[in-house]
């Protein structure tokens, strides 16, 4: 797989089933190098071995819901201001409607129980800014007054715009077309929808997912208070009443949970996916994600938040009957579950994949699934038969994927290390490219990595592992490196690539390199400053000055102090930055523009000091981008980025 082929890398989001269970529909996302961006459309299968077909025609269709009587899909489309809006189009196909005209866009919908409304979430400007003012760009906008400990994200930026709950009723799907009248007087920008929507709530609290209550008569939701004077991860999960805005809490912020995914069966009883927090509201260190449901008595967990991990980005509910199926994270693996009510776990769907989304209807499961030979196909699954209903990875299997061979290490104190190698073809020997993900608090896993197979078809053997730090192998595991980061986990990926490499004569001990990041840049920084083996280094988006975080990053309020402590002799003992005058690896420092995670200002402190020191350095800032620039970044930059990694490691490690 060349730079370029990340064109062929088609992922599936997360389906939607009939209730009859006779069809499917879901979204598909690829890179687009002319379009230079994100591009895809909505699909329907006939189930169980129908062939898709493409529904609509968007440039970015996604996030498609079924209404209860399977006649229509809601789904969300950019309009021609680019703000994403909720559409509506015939299950069948046919010319989609629009239904919404949010100036901040809509970020979050849900059908009524009876089909009639949506309900959905939409982040609501101030009066003034962000182009509400036909010709006022930002830089004429007042200033920001900011009282609290947050005003920003990373992907969205200054936090001045709170979503909010509102309902709307759903038009027909061949109503005649709503057009926009000629500007005038009294409505120059008016644009005509199907029905206004009605707002339900107000303010600055921002609230996050709607789904409703079984009888339609409310809408559950989780507040988020951004003018705090300190950081709380613990939630409320708030039922609002559709008809008079009025509110009741469903689950009390002192129950110490932090709140991912809220979902109600069909009997009306209301779960959620969510972690202790603990007292203080802020410990995330490898957050025990489990099942609960909702009884009157207050939440009951139904899963081992030790042993069972629900925490994966994306991850949700459907509804079998009484039972619920949720992904768990396990081995560089997304395992589908059945959960029963009295806590009884099975596995439904397993094996070499990961899960990315789901839906069920009348025992028929259907699923989104990545494999180490595709980034996204759909998958059917009855019993024990589990059929395949797309092929979407043929393209990048014809472009040239290598499999990784999957290893465990015991290293020091015998303690295991998981992980994977991929080789090129032929005897070598190979240089080695040791790469580390980021987190920490997540994982390597078996889909098909565009970042591996570039450098493996650019002549380069990739090691990489989950060290002690890591998701997957239960939270003993995960919080083990909290207040001692650069310890556990520095032994166990060095453990690891040496043991791999020491064991395979194809791949050259002498010839090695180092990358990674976010967390895995903090780590590169930390093992280039402590070995002085490797011939160059990428330091990407990185975690690199502790020290710093507070007041620059949007998690820096409470990741290092979870992570590194506050004692400043802890922290110091846990910085890249602290020992960056021990570097003399050739490195090259990668960041973005408008990463708000590990801002700018963690990569050119960093860069800066190599400089001083006389070490081989440079740096290559992306205009526009991210912290998500590896994985959701404009396809041409990303390609730049790859031509950028090979051409470092062409001149610091020639295959040749």
């Amino acid at each position: 797989m060349r730079p370029t082929d990340i064109k062929t890398l088609i992922g599936v989001g997360r389906p939607a089933i009939a209730a009859s269970g006779a069809f499917a529909v879901f979204a598909t996302s690829r890179p687009d190098l002319a379009a230079d961006r994100a591009v895809g459309q909505l699909w329907r299968v006939e189930l169980p071995v129908g062939s898709p077909r493409r529904l609509t025609r968007g440039v970015a269709d996604r996030a498609p819901h079924l209404s209860p009587d399977d006649a229509t899909i809601a789904f969300l489309r950019a309009d021609d201001k680019g703000r994403t809006q909720v559409f509506v189009v015939a299950s069948s196909g046919g010319e989609p409607v629009q239904v919404t005209d949010q100036p901040g866009g809509v970020t979050a919908l849900a059908f009524s129980p009876d089909g009639a409304r949506l309900a959905f979430t939409a982040r609501v400007p101030e009066p003034g800014r962000y182009g509400t003012v036909e010709g006022r760009d930002a830089a004429a906008e007042p200033p920001r007054r900011i009282t609290g400990i947050r005003w920003h994200a990373n992907g969205l930026g200054y936090l001045d715009r709170p979503a909010q709950l509102f309902v709307v009723d759903v038009p027909s799907t061949d109503a005649e077309p709503f057009y926009a009248p000629a500007p005038s007087l009294e409505t120059p920008e008016k644009r005509v929808v199907a029905e206004p929507a009605t707002q339900l709530t107000h303010g600055e609290t921002s609230w996050s997912g709607v789904v409703w209550t079984a009888d339609g008569s409310e809408v559950l939701s989780v507040p988020d208070v951004i003018e705090t004077a300190r950081r709380d991860l613990r939630d409320r999960v708030v039922a609002v009443a559709v008809d008079s805005g009025e509110q009741r809490e469903m689950l009390s912020s002192s129950e110490n949970l932090s709140v991912a995914t809220v979902d109600v069966a069909p009997d009306g009883a209301v779960f959620v996916l969510a972690n202790d927090v603990g007292d203080e509201g802020i410990d995330f260190v490898a957050p025990g994600v489990a099942l609960f449901i909702i009884e009157a008595d207050g939440p009951r967990p139904l899963t081992d938040p030790e042993t069972v991990d629900l925490g994966e980005v994306g991850s949700h509910l459907s509804f079998d009957g009484d039972d619920v199926l949720v992904q768990d994270r396990t081995r560089g693996r997304l395992r589908l579950l059945r959960v029963t009510r009295d806590g009884r776990v099975e596995q439904v769907l397993g094996g070499d994949l990961e899960v990315n989304g789901h839906a069920v209807a009348r025992g028929r499961v259907v699923a989104s699934v990545a494999s180490p030979e595709s980034s996204g196909e759909l998958v059917v699954s009855e019993g024990s038969e589990v059929r395949a209903l797309t092929a979407f990875g043929q393209a990048a299997r014809a472009a040239g994927i290598v499999v990784p061979v999957e290893h465990e290490i015991v290293g020091r104190e015998g303690y295991p290390v998981h992980g994977w190698v991929a080789v090129p073809e032929g005897e070598g020997p190979f240089p080695v490219i040791l790469q580390i993900h980021g987190g920490p608090y997540a994982s390597y896993g078996v889909h098909l990595f565009d970042e591996t197979q570039v450098l493996v078809d650019a002549g380069y053997a990739v090691v990489y592992s989950n060290p002690r730090g890591s998701a997957g192998y239960g939270r003993s595991h995960g919080r083990s490196i909290r207040r001692r980061m650069g310890t556990l986990d520095f032994f166990d990926v060095m453990d690891f690539f040496d043991g791999v490499v020491g064991a395979d004569p194809r791949l050259d001990a002498d010839r090695v390199g180092v990358m990674g990041g976010s967390y895995g840049g903090y780590m590169t920084a930390w093992i280039i400053a402590h070995e002085h083996r490797f011939a160059a280094a990428i330091v990407e988006r990185g975690f690199l000055d502790p020290a710093a975080f507070p007041g620059s990053s949007d998690i820096g309020s409470f990741f290092g102090e979870e992570y590194v402590g506050t004692d400043p002799a802890l922290v110091a003992a846990q910085s890249p930055m602290a020992v960056v005058d021990q570097v003399a690896t050739p490195t090259l420092v990668l960041h973005s523009e408008l990463d708000y995670r590990c801002p700018l200002d963690q990569a050119t402190r960093y860069y800066a000091a190599l400089k001083r020191n006389g070490v081989e350095a440079e740096m290559l800032v992306f205009p526009g981008e991210d912290h998500e620039l590896t994985r959701a970044g404009r396809p041409q930059h990303r390609v730049q980025r790859f031509d950028a990694v090979l051409e470092w490691w062409n001149r610091h490690l020639p295959v040749g």
